[in-house]
């Protein structure tokens, strides 16, 4: 659907305001569809992205500060989600010998298991968003979205 049709403005200072208010719509078209599908598993976009994060370190730990650029959303509070997935038992903490300034992250074997059913939701998910672009009209518009950020 049209963006003019989703948001009911039928004109736009220009093409580049358009595309703003696009991207943004949907992304947050995006975000609330993954929400939906992760919501039985009781995690949030966020964590099941400190999830996914720690899975691709495992069986070496991360830091909240390696976890924190690493993430999709820069203005999550990646300690607080930590202590989020910690409370479920998905991860664990732990002091680094090195520095003990430093905290460990690990994921845990219910939380690969966890993520392991959630990534399978989530990937059927993107399959299914994608269905109404060709895959190279998907790689046409990674790159122009990689473009956009410079």
């Amino acid at each position: 659907m049209r963006i003019e049709d989703e948001i009911q403005q039928k004109k736009f200072q220009s093409e580049y305001q358009k595309m703003h208010i696009n991207i943004l719509f949907t992304a947050a078209w995006l975000q609330q569809r993954t929400t939906k599908v992760l919501k039985p598993y009781g995690i949030s976009s966020q964590q099941f992205n400190i999830l996914r994060i720690l899975r691709g370190m495992h069986p070496k730990p991360a830091s909240i500060k390696t976890l924190t650029e690493r993430m999709i959303d820069k203005m999550s509070n990646a300690s607080r989600l930590v202590d989020k997935l910690m409370a479920k038992g998905l991860v664990q903490r732990s002091e680094c010998n090195a520095d003990r300034r430093r905290v460990d992250v690990l994921i845990t074997a219910p939380g690969l298991e966890l993520l392991q059913r959630a990534s399978a939701d989530v990937e059927r998910l993107v399959q299914q968003d994608g269905l109404n672009l060709s895959e190279a009209e998907a790689a046409s518009l990674n790159e122009l979205l990689d473009r956009l950020r410079g």
